[in-house]
């Protein structure tokens, strides 16, 4: 069996998954539930985002199936939706709202929406078109280390990026994630018209 392992892919993805997870950006809400008493345990928010991610990469693709949408016409919203985010990186406005229910604590908020969200689901489907699905789980549990390790040493990384460097990183990473959103929609929306000639 050929895993098709492509560094290359791996990175990629690795870099959306990361921007979009925006786990450095949700370090002071992290903070404020820790100061707030609301415990939350590092491995299991990494293993069950990483569970609910994987599993919805494979379901998604059902799902799509079953409602007859091409997996490029999905690449394509998904990368409008990638698109929207880095926006919301780089210019500091808010288009996807969070207003999930904060009554418990690994769960509901922390492993969503903040770490596996709707973004991350759309864009988890819309990668499949680009990129063989070990690379993206691959990038996937990669990111959930950083996860885990963030949540782990939650004091620590705050001092060590500051908020200054939280919002160098935010902005920086958004630009790229503007470029990979253009990429995906050119690379996509050729082969959903010539699905539609």
């Amino acid at each position: 069996m050929d895993l098709n392992l492509d560094v290359v892919q791996i990175f990629s993805a690795f870099i959306i998954l990361f921007v979009l997870i925006d786990v450095s950006g949700s370090i002071p809400i992290f903070l404020s539930f820790k100061g707030e008493g609301r415990d939350v345990n590092p491995l299991q928010a990494a293993v069950y985002s990483f569970i609910i991610m994987t599993a919805f990469l494979f379901v998604g693709n059902w799902v799509l199936k079953l409602f007859h949408v091409e997996a490029s016409s999905f690449a394509v919203a998904g990368a409008l939706v990638i698109f929207i985010i880095s926006i919301e990186m780089i210019f500091g406005i808010e288009v996807f709202k969070n207003d999930a229910p904060g009554g418990s604590k690994t769960l509901v908020p922390i492993v969503f929406p903040l770490i596996a969200g709707p973004g991350t689901f759309t864009v988890l489907l819309s990668m499949r078109a680009d990129y063989d699905v070990v690379n993206i789980i691959i990038a996937l549990f990669l990111n959930m280390i950083i996860v885990y390790l963030v949540l782990r040493y939650l004091n620590v990384v705050e001092k060590l990026l500051g908020i200054g460097g939280v919002y160098v990183l935010r902005k920086f990473f958004g630009v790229i994630v503007m470029a990979i959103a253009v990429g995906l929609f050119m690379s996509n929306i050729k082969a959903l018209l010539n699905s539609l000639q």
